[in-house]
C-alpha cells in the first residue's frame, strides 16, 4: 500500500509510507478492539442488577403446605418493570418445569447445563424478537424431596447500547482528533530527520567542477555515513583517474616534443639550398630515426596508460608464463642478432606445473617484452665480447609461487638508482642507450595490476660489469 505515489521512488514518500500505513491500518483494529471492551464495561454495572433481581426473587421462592410457592407482592413487580428504557422478564419454574410465576415464554438455560443451586449464572438470549440479557439461578425450597427451582430475570440492552456507545465515543473522538496531529508530527520529525541529506545535497551542488576533495562525513547521520564514504572513494578514484590521463597528457607532449622538432630540423635542413644527395640521405635517415623513436614514445605512453587505468583486470584468462615468455624471447632475437647479443631463455618448460596462473595475456607479455627490450638497450656488445641476456621462469607448484627473470651483462644499476629507474622517464645517467625511460615504470604497474612483485639485483655480485636481474614474483593461488 503506497499512500505517496510518485513517478521516481522518493525516500520521504517511503518512509513515510511505512509509518502511516500502519498507524491507518490500526484504526479499524483499535475501533473493533474498543467495542469489544465497551461492550464489557457496560455489561457489568447491568449484569451486577441482573444477578441482584435473580437473588432477591429466589428469596420470595417458599414452601407452604408442603408445596413450593412463589409470590411478588405488586409493588415489587412494578418496581422490577418500571423501566422507561428496557423491559424487564421474570420466570419462576418449579422442579417439574411448571410455571410458578412470571413470563412463560422467557427461554430456559441450556439442556446440557447441569442444575448448581446457590450460583448466578449469565447468558444472552432472544425474546420476542429482541437480545436480552439473562441471569438466572437454581433455589433449593427447604421441602424435602423437592427438586431444584429455577429463578430467571432478563432484560433488554437498550441501556446498554447506548452506555456501551458513549464509552466508544469517549474513547475513539479523542483519537480521531489526535490522529491528525500524529500525522503532522510525524511529517515534521521526518522532514528534521532527513534534513541532513538536504544539508548534503546542497554542499554537493555547491561544489566547484574541480573540486574532488571528500565530503565531510561527520556532519551527517550514522546510516548515511557509509553512503558519503562510497562517494567519498570514489571521488579519489576520480581524482586518480583526471591525475592519470592529466600526467599522460603532460608526459606525451613532453617526449613527442623532441622527436617531433628533431622531424621538423631534419626537415628544413632537406630543403636548405645547395643541400647535396648525400645531405638529403642523411637527413631522410634522421627522419626515420626520429619517427621510429616517436612511435615507440607513443606505444610505450598507452601501454602505460592501459596498466595504470586497471583496463587489463577485465579481460584476465589462464596464462603461461614460459610460452610467453619464450615467445617474446623468439620475436627479440632478430634484435638481439643486430647487436650481437646471446639472448636466450632458460627455465621451466611450457605447461610445466606451477607456470599457469590467471592475468592479462596483453599486460603480461608487454610486461616481459619491455624487461627484454630495456635489456637489449642497456647491454653492451662487440664481436670480441658478446653481451649475454637470459630470461628464466622459475615455478614452485607446493609455494605456489612462479618467479620470472631477466638477467643481463650489462653495467648494471648503482643501489643509490634502483628505486628511481622506476619513476618515468628517470635515466640512468653516464648511459646513452636509446630509450624512452618508460619501460620499467609499465613493468612495476602491471606487476602491481597482479598482485606481484619486482625486485632488482646484480646478476654477477662481485664481478665487472655486474649485470643486472630483475624478477618478478607471483603469488599462483
Amino acid at each position: 500500500m503506497r499512500l505517496f505515489q510518485h513517478g521516481q521512488r522518493s525516500l520521504f514518500g517511503e518512509i513515510l509510507d511505512w509509518m502511516l500505513t500502519p498507524l491507518l491500518l490500526l484504526v479499524p483494529v483499535s475501533i473493533g478492539v474498543t467495542w469489544l471492551v465497551a461492550q464489557g464495561i457496560a455489561n457489568r454495572p447491568f449484569d451486577r442488577a441482573l444477578e441482584y433481581n435473580v437473588q432477591t426473587l429466589a428469596a420470595l421462592v417458599t414452601v407452604q403446605d408442603k408445596r413450593v410457592r412463589f409470590y411478588l407482592p405488586q409493588p415489587s413487580r412494578d418496581i422490577l418493570r418500571g423501566d422507561d428504557t428496557d423491559r424487564v422478564y421474570y420466570q419462576v419454574r418449579g422442579a417439574e418445569g411448571d410455571l410458578l410465576g412470571g413470563d412463560a415464554d422467557l427461554p430456559p438455560p441450556p439442556e446440557d447445563e447441569v442444575p448448581t443451586d446457590e450460583r448466578v449464572f449469565i447468558r444472552t438470549e432472544r425474546m420476542r424478537d429482541e437480545p436480552v440479557r439473562v441471569a438466572y439461578t437454581w433455589v433449593q425450597p427447604a421441602l424435602p424431596g423437592s427438586g431444584l427451582v429455577l429463578v430467571q430475570v432478563g432484560e433488554t440492552r437498550e441501556k446498554q447500547k447506548v452506555l456501551a456507545t458513549e464509552i466508544i465515543k469517549g474513547v475513539l473522538l479523542p483519537q480521531f482528533a489526535i490522529l491528525p496531529l500524529a500525522i503532522l508530527l510525524i511529517w515534521l520529525a521526518l522532514v528534521r530527520g532527513i534534513k541532513p541529506l538536504s544539508e548534503l545535497e546542497d554542499r554537493i551542488r555547491e561544489r566547484k567542477p574541480d573540486d574532488l576533495s571528500p565530503l565531510d562525513d561527520s556532519a551527517v547521520p550514522v546510516e548515511v555515513a557509509p553512503l558519503v564514504m562510497s562517494v567519498n572513494g570514489l571521488l579519489t578514484k576520480l581524482q586518480v583517474s583526471i591525475a592519470i590521463q592529466r600526467r599522460f597528457l603532460a608526459d606525451a607532449a613532453h617526449q613527442l616534443k623532441t622527436p617531433l622538432a628533431g622531424l621538423r630540423m631534419q626537415a628544413d635542413l632537406a630543403q636548405r639550398k645547395g643541400a647535396s644527395a648525400d645531405d638529403l640521405k642523411q637527413s631522410l635517415q634522421q627522419i626515420g630515426r626520429a619517427s621510429v623513436r616517436a612511435t615507440h614514445t607513443v606505444n610505450q605512453l598507452l601501454a602505460l596508460a592501459r596498466a595504470e587505468g586497471g583496463a587489463g583486470a577485465r579481460a584476465w584468462q589462464h596464462c603461461d608464463l614460459a610460452r610467453l615468455t619464450i615467445d617474446v624471447v623468439r620475436e627479440a632475437v632478430p634484435r638481439a642478432i643486430e647487436k650481437r647479443i646471446d639472448l636466450g631463455y632458460d627455465g621451466a618448460e611450457p605447461g610445466a606445473p606451477g607456470v599457469m596462473f590467471d592475468g592479462n595475456l596483453t599486460l603480461l607479455k608487454e610486461m616481459v617484452r619491455n624487461l627484454v627490450d630495456n635489456a637489449i638497450n642497456y647491454t653492451p656488445s662487440s664481436d670480441e665480447r658478446p653481451g649475454v641476456i637470459t630470461a628464466r621462469v622459475l615455478a614452485d607448484p607446493f609455494g605456489h609461487v612462479v618467479l620470472l627473470q631477466v638477467e643481463d651483462s650489462g653495467p648494471g644499476i648503482p643501489e643509490h638508482e634502483r628505486e628511481l629507474v622506476f619513476e618515468p622517464f628517470y635515466r640512468v645517467l653516464g648511459n646513452e642507450a636509446d630509450g624512452s625511460g618508460l619501460g620499467l615504470p609499465i613493468v612495476l604497474e602491471i606487476a602491481r595490476q597482479h598482485n606481484a612483485t619486482v625486485q632488482l639485483e646484480d646478476a654477477r655480485p662481485g664481478r665487472q660489469p655486474p649485470g643486472v636481474r630483475f624478477s618478478v614474483r607471483f603469488e599462483t593461488v
